[in-house]
């Protein structure tokens, strides 16, 4: 069924959603890319000890090595990504969705047009998106105080990219971040709708928080589960440049 809130109010509200959770998940994000880059880097000739110890461990040592606020950077270009990208991805879904099958349609919609509606607008998000991708994950790899640094905030990062790789540089690792976010949208909004529908079935369930916060967590699970094997290849690829760090 279409939702009778508009395209554009739709988008407003999952952008100020996406944004707020980008704000509390950061630190957390910012430790994950800490990680996979060390794992990644661990691989290669002469690894030492490694420097970050578990998720909560690398959140420990970011902020006494670096101070507190280290734990959000790329906080402006992760805002930016999902202003995009979270407006974009949850904004199009059901009119993507009423495409495929039909705008007048009323039913059951199947899980595969629902998979397959979330798969094409979260590709579509994540290539208008890329370039904030790119920049946050950037500024989250840069190491602790008084090493070299090769930006200067979000916009000199912009800046100096386009002005030393070319614009199509923002585009960096574009193919591994459609595979990663079309398939994790696929698994969190798919899922989300899917398992709303079968738990407004059960006795006793309404159309309230408790069922949405329930279908939430399931689409959580289900979008970390597929999407992180996928991530780590992302998260490497989108942080290489022309220019040693």
């Amino acid at each position: 069924m279409a939702s009778e809130i508009s395209f554009a109010g739709i988008f407003a509200i999952s952008a100020t959603a996406a944004c707020f959770a980008e704000f509390c998940t950061l630190p957390l994000d910012t430790a994950k890319v800490r990680l996979q880059l060390q794992k990644r880097a661990g691989s290669g000739e002469g690894a030492g000890v490694s420097k970050y110890r578990g998720l909560l461990g690398t959140v420990a040592t970011i902020a006494k090595e670096e101070g507190l606020l280290a734990l959000w950077k790329g906080i402006i270009p992760g805002l930016h990504r999902q202003c995009i990208y979270g407006g974009l991805r949850i904004g199009l879904y059901e009119p993507v969705k009423a495409f495929f099958v039909g705008s007048y349609y009323v039913g059951y919609v199947s899980l595969f047009s629902k998979v397959f509606a979330a798969l094409v607008t979260g590709a579509i998000a994540i290539a208008v998106a890329n370039p904030t991708d790119l920049v946050k994950v950037r500024l989250q790899a840069e190491g602790k105080a008084g090493s070299p640094r090769r930006y200067d905030g979000a916009f000199d990062a912009y800046y100096t990219i386009v002005k030393q790789e070319g614009l199509a540089a923002l585009w960096t690792g574009i193919v591994p971040n459609i595979a990663r976010n079309a398939i994790i949208n696929a698994a969190e909004l798919a899922s989300y709708d899917h398992l709303k529908e079968i738990i407004l079935k059960l006795p006793g369930f309404t159309d309230n928080v408790l069922t949405h916060l329930l279908a939430g967590l399931g689409a959580g699970f289900f979008a970390v589960s597929i999407g992180s094997p996928v991530d780590v290849g992302m998260k490497s690829k989108i942080t290489s440049s022309k220019r040693s760090p």
